[in-house]
């Protein structure tokens, strides 16, 4: 009897660098490639806002548009059905013998405690769960402390992982697989999410699945040699070339961040290295470590004391003035111009993220936990610990030794954005 294996993706929807889809392939004759466009989960309200906003699940469409073509290259196909992971795997298993269920580890408690979930179903069947760690540098394996013992400062961390890991190669990109022909009752098709969008992007370049994740990342390092300046034009506003615009592909795993550190490792063999190759490094390096910190305090990210226990912020929530926020109609312009450029296009940048979230907490007053949760359903680059672990940071309930980061909106408008380009960008008069 020919082995059957379900690799279960998640945010991590490419071919390259996959332990999980490299494992299920090595380990079965035949393998389900799955991914669960589970709409409960994704329309579930969380402090006022539906986790997935209405671009995000456009976003992940293309994606996973994109998944099904790279699997189809090598043979296979990607299964797209709708309804929770439990229910799903439960269906498929029904319908064929499985051997094993594969997917990646988690961060977030929910979705840890989905995997969890998933396992203790699969256990009185009889089948194997196992999972693997897709979405850091530096395998966790390799780490040189315990969980218990992570720093809590990221300048601690970074010194001790840069001194004492090293990075290891790149999984294989699978050039075959094997899937079983499907039932016609499960041959669906996600509809077309219709993304709503006031303005065209003018700092994104063509979003898409791990394909254009690739060209993307070529083109920034190669071709452009755009990452020679990446440290003094990070902080821009407006432009395809000041920062990489990788994150939208990070966050679900169409590029992997290893891939990301051995291409950057090649181009300063090849060309120069400096200080701004160095730091796109370095911002990897501070996702890894979020993610890590993640693993410490579980739960504690998600409290209005953060990770400190106990603090100064209150759990403040005025609907007007969060509306306020959201709608880009606060008394401050260069704020509403970054609201309004998040609300039209699922992104913003790295400057502005700090700066809008700094004046939600210390400028509007309001609870920090409702501005992630608001940033978690429209972002397309959404990454739990990323997102969580800076709105916390800035609130001064994370992981920042100076215990908060409060922007003075003026002076961060006449550093970088002088002469109202980017709030005229967006419409603001």
């Amino acid at each position: 009897m020919k082995k059957i294996g379900i690799i279960l993706f998640t945010s991590d929807l490419r071919l390259h660098d996959n332990t999980t889809l490299h494992q299920a392939i090595k380990e079965n004759d035949l393998v389900i490639p799955l991914f669960c466009w589970d709409l409960e989960h994704m329309n579930q309200g969380q402090l006022g806002f539906p986790r997935h906003g209405t671009i995000r699940k456009g976003f992940l469409h293309k994606v996973l548009q994109d998944l099904h073509g790279q699997l189809k290259q090598i043979g296979g196909y990607l299964l797209v059905k709708k309804g929770n992971p439990i229910d799903v795997i439960t269906e498929i298993i029904g319908e064929f013998s499985t051997h094993k269920v594969y997917t990646k580890k988690q961060v977030g408690i929910e979705e840890k405690r989905q995997n969890d979930s998933i396992k203790k179903i699969l256990l009185t069947k009889g089948v194997d769960f196992e999972e693997y760690s897709t979405s850091t540098v530096f395998h966790p394996s390799d780490m040189p402390f315990s969980i218990s013992s992570i720093p809590e400062v990221f300048t601690k961390f970074r010194k001790i992982v840069e001194k004492e890991v090293e990075v290891r190669e790149l999984i294989p990109t699978p050039t075959k697989i094997n899937c079983p022909v499907l039932p016609k009752k499960w041959i669906e098709s996600i509809e077309e999410e219709n993304v709503i969008s006031d303005g065209k992007s003018h700092s994104l370049p063509e979003m898409g699945g791990e394909t254009s994740a690739l060209h993307h990342l070529n083109w920034y390092l190669f071709e452009k040699k755009a990452i020679l300046h990446y440290k003094e034009t990070r902080n821009q506003l407006l432009g395809l070339e000041f920062s990489s615009k990788l994150s939208p592909w990070l966050a679900l795993g169409c590029l992997s961040p290893k891939f990301i550190y051995h291409e950057v490792k090649r181009f300063e063999n090849a060309f120069l290295a400096n200080d701004s190759t160095y730091w796109l490094i370095f911002e990897l390096i501070w996702r890894d470590f979020f993610r890590f910190s993640f693993k410490k305090h579980p739960i504690e990210y998600y409290q209005l004391h953060g990770i400190l226990g106990r603090s100064e912020r209150k759990e403040n929530r005025d609907f007007e003035i969060i509306e306020s926020w959201i709608e880009g109609k606060t008394e401050n312009n260069f704020v509403n111009a970054a609201m309004l450029e998040l609300k039209s296009t699922g992104w913003m940048s790295n400057r502005m993220r700090q700066i809008v979230a700094s004046y939600f907490i210390y400028d509007l007053d309001q609870d920090w936990r409702v501005g992630a949760a608001y940033f978690e359903s429209q972002l397309i680059d959404y990454d739990v610990s990323s997102n969580w672990g800076n709105w916390a940071y800035i609130a001064g309930v994370g992981n920042d030794p100076r215990a908060g980061r409060k922007f003075n909106t003026d002076k961060q408008e006449e550093q970088y954005d002088r002469d109202k380009r980017y709030q005229n960008t967006w419409n603001i008069n």
